[in-house]
């Protein structure tokens, strides 16, 4: 198991910026796959993106293409979420989570092992 902290949410205005981070203590982080995950309120949880274990492989909702980056810092333990021209809509809580088995990366909430707590992202217009 992995244990997860988000920091990095906050207020922004639409059209900003901010990066969310995602720092790992356990064993293995390098060996996970790492996801974002989102939940407005009154909705479910909806998956944002999606990095491998060695980072060479991101995958993105559409909603967030070209808008959202992924990326990891193995040596770090850390993923981290760089959201650009943010919306209205993206105000949510987002959650990093952990997926320890092997193949190809996943979009399917249920489908993760390992959860943060959250971090609270607010875009006003």
């Amino acid at each position: 198991q992995v244990q997860l902290v988000e920091s990095g949410g906050g207020l922004v205005q639409a059209g900003g910026s901010l990066r969310l981070s995602c720092a790992a203590s356990g064993r293995s982080f390098s060996t996970y796959n790492m996801g974002w995950f989102r939940q407005a309120p009154g909705k479910e949880r909806e998956f944002v993106a999606v990095i491998s274990w060695s980072g060479g492989t991101t995958y993105y909702a559409d909603s967030v293409k070209g808008r959202f980056t992924i990326s990891r810092d193995n040596a770090k333990n850390t993923v981290y979420l760089q959201m650009n021209s943010l919306k209205p809509e993206d105000t949510a809580v987002y959650y990093c989570a952990a997926d320890g088995r092997l193949g190809r990366v996943r979009v399917v909430s249920d489908e993760y092992g390992s959860w943060g707590q959250g971090t609270q992202v607010t875009v006003s217009s």
